[in-house]
């Protein structure tokens, strides 16, 4: 709902915090409401604290613009009696113009140097809170972007701090400057005459209490025409999206889906426009009333002076009275809701601090270790982990992977592979046992040098929107262009690269998207060599490319692998039967170790996994050999 009229110069108009309409909570948002406590409000007072002096230059600029306020009001009231004393000169009304002139020009010159420290301060404040939660966020455990949704964690990192914004620069001083404006508004109303304050006063609920009923109705009914208006969305974009359409077209559908557009469009229509005849007649009666509001003072005011029951009074203080009484509705307005913005403030900071409490886990020891890794076998001591305490994952895992030997674990789906080798660079940490890096917990690691010396390639392959070599330097950052172009060589990827336009300038798009999946792996490779880990993990590195693709990964890797300790998740029997030794992971536990001729003599397991997997693999590899 508009306001009635627009708040004088200097003075916080409306505020917006948070999703709900302005004035009202949604039921939501009266659900989640959470509470104000010492704690919570001193966390917050954490944030203000650095920037206090600037608080306090703030505060007294809004003080000297409430008293600037009452000067165009006053200054007014003095105009009209100069015009009615026929004493007065024109020199004296041409000052009393110029002063008014001045008065104004202040008023607003202290209002953008007000605005422009407080955007200073709450941007300064965003910048800290955002920080601080990307610090907090980066040192969280790998668990936490698996169960979170990445749109919320991106909310709480942009909607949320930004919102803080409003918070600062709007809430905290909206409060202050209006109240100063009705202090100091109500003060000069009974230094002038108490009688007409009184009457002024009286009048100013009878505005404003009917104004908050109707706007609390088309809130309702904008609300509800929100939500007709998203399912109109959700129709638009599910069938005239590509794949939408397709689909209607497929299954001749587009009467039935025009009929349901067009009857969610008609219950719109209607809603929209009771939204907006919602009130209608009674702003025509109030716009009479506020009209009638200032006769009533001039009534009282002129039954004063005509009456000669007080001689002092004038037709400027009238005026004046009615000037200020008009100042006192918009600030009176907004600290009605004073409370819908404190709830949705003080929700905008639970939200942060809720993300901000969260446990890091997996941290740096007190006293962390880089142990020698010159020696760098991998060992698994009876660990146990379960992501949910109900529902453990690993229930018992013993082996011994020695320096530069190669292990392939291999298992049904669902097993646990995956979760084996996130446990040796702390993604996630034991439930019970250890993993230990050449004799030490990698739990008394430091965490940096730990994953430093581990390098993973991985079935999905991610890599940053921009550049080939920006990828590559994500690993060595000082790496030299024949560091580079030799790991590329190695990677099997250089002679694409040079063959490219822009060769190591070459944009990959998001996520990599304009590289080949064989390309995006091999670059992710290269990337690994840059790094030279001590220990190499593959998971499933070579899985769900074609044959070409995967004979030149094969071929990197291997050369990769030469030297370091390496443990392989593989779907592909020639990465299995390469493996030193090959485990087999069923329900959590290691059931077999053996090399694949061994296996396939005395683990039953192991053959029906052979014959389920890999045997098809032959079969179709046979079968493209023979044509």
């Amino acid at each position: 709902m508009r306001p009635m009229m627009p708040p004088p110069p200097g003075m916080r108009g409306p505020m917006r915090i948070g999703p709900g309409p302005r004035g009202f909570l949604t039921e939501t948002e009266k659900q989640q409401q959470p509470k104000l406590t010492k704690d919570l409000l001193y966390r917050i007072l954490k944030y203000l604290k650095p920037y206090k002096w600037h608080f306090l230059l703030v505060f007294v600029a809004l003080i000297i613009s409430a008293v600037l306020g009452l000067f165009p009001s006053v200054i007014t009231g003095q105009i009209v009696d100069s015009i009615i004393d026929t004493n007065t000169s024109l020199n004296h009304l041409a000052k009393l113009i110029l002063f008014a002139f001045i008065v104004l020009s202040a008023s607003q010159i202290i209002s953008v140097l007000e605005q422009y420290i407080n955007s200073w301060i709450s941007q300064k404040i965003i910048y800290d809170m955002r920080n601080e939660m990307y610090d907090h966020l980066q040192h969280m455990p790998h668990s936490f972007f698996t169960n979170e949704k990445q749109g919320d964690i991106i909310t709480r990192m942009n909607s949320d701090i930004n919102g803080v914004s409003s918070v600062i620069s709007g809430l905290l001083t909206s409060i202050v400057s209006n109240f100063l404006t009705i202090i100091v508004s109500v003060f000069y109303l009974f230094y002038i005459d108490w009688r007409l304050a009184i009457v002024g006063l009286i009048v100013l609920p009878l505005l404003i209490v009917p104004t908050h009923q109707v706007s609390k109705k088309r809130w309702s009914l904008l609300s509800l025409s929100q939500e007709k208006h998203d399912l109109l969305n959700q129709q638009i974009n599910e069938t005239l999206s590509v794949s939408g359409s397709l689909l209607v077209k497929l299954f001749t559908k587009e009467k039935t889906e025009y009929e349901n557009f067009r009857k969610i469009n008609d219950e719109t229509t209607k809603i929209t426009i009771k939204e907006h005849r919602a009130g209608s007649w009674f702003h025509v009666m109030l716009g009479m009333f506020i009209q009638v509001a200032p006769l009533l003072i001039y009534f009282a005011g002129g039954f004063l002076i005509i009456g000669k029951t007080d001689t002092n009074l004038t037709v400027g203080d009238i005026t004046i009275v009615v000037a200020l009484v008009n100042r006192l509705y918009q600030p009176v307005r907004m600290l009605l809701n004073l409370h819908v913005d404190f709830v949705r403030s003080l929700a905008l900071f639970s939200r942060i601090f809720e993300y901000l409490d969260r446990n890091r886990q997996i941290e740096n020891p007190e006293n962390p270790i880089k142990p020698d890794l010159s020696d760098a076998n991998v060992e698994f001591c009876d660990v146990k982990f379960s992501y949910e305490t109900t529902k453990p994952i690993l229930k018992g895992i013993d082996f011994f992977v020695p320096n530069g030997q190669m292990y392939a674990i291999v298992g049904t789906s669902g097993a646990g592979k995956s979760t084996v080798i996130g446990l040796i660079p702390r993604l996630y940490d034991t439930s019970e046992g250890s993993v230990k890096v050449s004799g030490v917990d990698v739990k008394d690691f430091d965490l940096s040098y730990l994953r430093t010396n581990i390098g993973i390639v991985t079935q999905d392959t991610y890599l940053f929107n921009g550049t080939i070599l920006e990828n590559l330097l994500y690993a060595k950052p000082d790496a030299t262009m024949g560091e580079i172009e030799d790991a590329c060589k190695v990677a099997n990827i250089y002679d694409f690269i040079d063959k490219l336009p822009d060769r190591f300038d070459t944009v990959v798009g998001n996520r990599g998207l304009k590289l080949s999946g064989g390309e995006k792996q091999r670059v992710s490779i290269a990337r690994v060599i840059l790094k030279n880990p001590k220990i190499l993990i593959l998971d499933e590195a070579t899985s769900s490319l074609d044959s070409v693709s995967e004979s030149l990964i094969q071929s990197a890797l291997n050369r990769v692998m030469v030297g370091r300790t390496s443990i392989v998740i593989a779907h592909r029997l020639s990465t299995v039967m390469a493996a030193d030794k090959i485990m087999i992971l069923e329900n959590g536990k290691i059931t077999e170790t053996g090399t694949h001729d061994e296996l396939l003599k005395i683990s039953e397991g192991y053959r029906e996994l052979y014959e389920t997997q890999f045997r098809r693999v032959i079969d179709y590899e046979n079968s493209k050999n023979s044509i």
